[in-house]
């Protein structure tokens, strides 16, 4: 199954659900996406995982690819619902020092509002949790 995109736009911030595997091949969607949404001047997205079971090393590519372009054009590119596989992903390659990840749309939407009350996901807490399960 290829990637599939469905867009949407809350509060002025492009919401890009993603359906399928982040896989060689299927990249080229997301990164053609990501381009035409900074060529017609939106510069903050929230790319949404929850449909997204793996991702591969081209994927993690892609991510990086995007985050740079709307950083480099004074925006961001932030993470929502990454399943817990997706996470240790990013742990794993030092990803998630990169990223902003969110476990709830809410929090993602306000932190592109400086001032507004947030919670975010803390990575280090994900992280400690993986260590105190049983059988780790």
């Amino acid at each position: 199954m290829s990637l599939e995109i469905a867009k949407r736009e809350a509060e002025g911030i492009v919401i890009l659900e993603l359906k399928g595997r982040l896989i060689l091949g299927d990249t080229a969607t997301l990164q053609s996406e990501s381009t035409a949404l900074l060529t017609r001047g939106s510069k903050q997205v929230i790319l949404d995982f929850s449909s997204v079971p793996f991702i591969d090393s081209s994927g993690l590519g892609v991510m990086v690819a995007i985050h740079s372009q709307f950083q480099n054009a004074g925006g961001a590119a932030k993470l929502l619902h990454l399943s817990k596989r997706n996470l240790q992903l990013l742990v794993l390659t030092k990803l998630s020092i990169v990223f902003e990840t969110f476990d709830d749309e809410r929090a993602a939407i306000d932190s592109f509002f400086p001032d507004r009350v947030r919670n975010t996901f803390d990575i280090l807490d994900f992280v400690k949790s993986q260590e105190s399960e049983p059988g780790k």
